[in-house]
């Protein structure tokens, strides 16, 4: 895996491909609003995309601006979205727990409190 992959948040590298499979002409600065990252970060994470494959960028062809591009999912882009998508479920399902058990806690103390 290259170094730069490794330096992405998990939930980042899954929302950002979830985010490109949606919209394959989103522009880097959407991405990032997206994302509630910077735009450098956007960019940093799109180049290791790149890098690693699980994305393609090409130019519009009939645009006179030159510097629009889409983003398009490969096989492997796909297939690790798919495993990303999997992971991102149990963190979030182990996540809810977690915070439904604390919410729990506090409500019953509220409730030993109260008269």
């Amino acid at each position: 895996m290259p170094k730069n992959l490794k330096r992405i948040d998990p939930d980042t590298h899954f929302r950002a491909l979830h985010h490109l499979e949606e919209n394959p002409y989103i522009t880097q600065r959407k991405l990032a609003e997206k994302l509630n990252i910077s735009l450098g970060a956007a960019n940093y994470c799109l180049k290791a995309l790149i890098e690693v494959g699980h994305i393609k960028i090409q130019n519009f062809k009939a645009n006179p601006n030159k510097s629009s591009y889409f983003y398009l999912l490969t096989p492997n882009g796909i297939a690790e979205k798919t495993l990303l998508t999997k992971d991102f479920i149990k963190r979030k399902t182990s996540e809810y727990q977690r915070l439904k058990f604390e919410i729990d806690q506090i409500k019953s103390k509220i409730r030993d409190y109260e008269i």
